[in-house]
């Protein structure tokens, strides 16, 4: 039996991967209130899997002030509950926020990349370059951590400020 060369299989997300880009996009929407919608790009053409995450533009937003990335489609793979937008075949321009490709170098299974096309993190870690820490470990219970009874309610451990990233932010 000969042997034949055979083509290298293209990179692709897992289902948990895809499941932890779909809940980015998500968590994404509820953060900062608009709809945020990630597809993921077919490997076909790179030989590698990629994300684009957009932010639909509103009627009113001035698309010369944003990076535009059409998102949406006729078998668009749309991940997420889609911020909301019930979208069907619809192509909507968007304000690119990053995308992630797969790579196959050693060590790095993820490239981040900035809405200047620069790759700005990288990692063999998903969660080691998404915007939120996404954990299915249940929180703790209340109940049950130490309460300090040292009396010091100024605890900046425990004060919101509105300059600090909320908990779970990179």
């Amino acid at each position: 039996m000969a042997n034949t060369p055979t083509s290298p299989q293209p990179l692709t997300f897992t289902d948990e991967e895809i499941d932890y880009l779909g809940r980015t996009a998500d968590a994404l929407s509820a953060y900062i209130g608009k709809p945020v919608l990630a597809e993921i790009i077919d490997a076909d053409e790179t030989g590698f899997e990629w994300v684009v995450f957009g932010i639909p533009l509103d009627v009113a937003d001035d698309a010369e002030n944003h990076v535009i990335v059409a998102i949406g489609g006729q078998n668009a793979r749309i991940i997420g509950n889609k911020g909301g937008i019930d979208i069907k075949d619809e192509v909507y321009d968007c304000e690119y926020l990053w995308a992630i490709q797969l790579s196959d170098l050693e060590g790095v299974r993820f490239i981040k990349v900035d809405h200047e096309g620069e790759e700005v993190a990288w990692s063999d870690d998903i969660g080691g370059i998404l915007p939120f820490e996404l954990s299915d470990e249940p929180l703790p219970d209340i109940d049950e951590e130490d309460d300090d009874d040292s009396g010091d309610e100024d605890n900046a451990d425990d004060t919101f400020s509105p300059h600090r990233a909320p908990p779970g932010l990179h």
